[in-house]
């Protein structure tokens, strides 16, 4: 599946940010002010769900880590698109 429909091919060259989500939790300001360098954040997310891809901040896929030598990388499993627009029928 291709991601830029023909016509956008101008915009190819624009830099984005690509951000990979693992998880997310709130903390009181004071525990964050108790991390220390063997401190453990536990996240929303379990080990087995999907991670978030976004890009500048809008969620466009889900992955998974994968290893590559030593360093991560991520497998794109799902491209999100956006919901179809509700027809006139269907209103």
């Amino acid at each position: 599946m291709n991601f830029a429909p023909r016509g956008f091919d101008f915009l190819k060259d624009v830099d984005v940010r690509l951000t990979v989500e693992l998880g997310r939790t709130e903390m009181k300001l004071k525990d964050v002010l108790g991390l220390g360098e063997e401190s453990v954040v536990m996240l929303d997310r379990l080990t087995d769900e999907l991670l978030d891809v976004m890009v500048n901040g809008k969620l466009i896929a889900r992955g998974e880590v994968v290893s590559q030598g030593e360093r991560f990388g991520l497998r794109i499993v799902e491209l999100l698109g956006n919901p179809a627009a509700p027809t006139a029928e269907a209103a």
